[in-house]
């Protein structure tokens, strides 16, 4: 489930090239608009069968900080800390190529037009929405990204999985030029409680 979350919240990025594009266009120019900026920021909350969560993702190029309520993951362009609750530890990895294809909502985005068919979802009351679905046989039966016509930010996306169990995620605060620096992709002791172990991977 992890990777269907990632997978939506990669497509964050798609609320400032969304207006009269086709579909196809719209993919091209994710990473095209995830480079133009310096930094991309937004909040979620996200509903599934597991429950549900908040938090805040922040990226600049190949970094990443993703703050939610029950993991929280910092990625320097080198380096990787992953904090989980459900282990209480912080694990340092030097994550490869196939490791970020998994963790990093930027390789996620690049993958997007090799791994799956867009199409109009449908246009409804002040909102348009993609539609996603994954090429080979998955897990993923379909992503659903909806938009608003009017500022063509995303409002919601929508995971569904061919067992019919469904993932929603509402997103705000979407800024893509927020202000970062360096230390925002480095781990913070003071995020974790304290006396958390840190296990080196590496």
């Amino acid at each position: 489930m992890r990777k269907a979350f990632l997978l939506i919240l990669s497509v964050i990025v798609m609320a400032a090239t969304a207006s009269a594009q086709s579909p196809s266009s719209v993919v091209d120019k994710v990473l095209g608009a995830m480079k133009a900026s310096s930094a991309i920021s937004a909040s979620y909350v996200m509903s599934s069968p597991q429950g549900n969560s908040r938090g805040t993702l922040v990226m600049s190029g190949k970094k990443f900080r993703l703050m939610a309520d029950d993991v929280k993951c910092w990625y320097n362009g080198t380096t990787m800390w992953s904090y989980s609750t459900a282990t209480g530890e912080v694990n340092i990895t030097t994550p490869t190529a196939a490791d970020l294809q998994m963790t990093n909502p930027y390789s996620v985005a690049q993958n997007f037009k090799s791994a799956y068919i867009v199409s109009k979802g449908g246009k409804g009351n002040g909102t348009y929405t993609l539609k996603f679905t994954p090429k080979k046989k998955s897990n993923v039966k379909h992503l659903l990204v909806t938009v608003s016509s009017s500022t063509w930010l995303i409002n919601k996306a929508e995971i569904v999985q061919t067992n019919g169990s469904k993932a929603t995620i509402t997103i705000s605060n979407y800024n893509r030029n927020a202000s970062v620096n360096a230390a925002t992709f480095e781990f913070d002791k003071n995020q974790v409680p304290a006396g958390t172990e840190v296990v080196d991977l590496r």
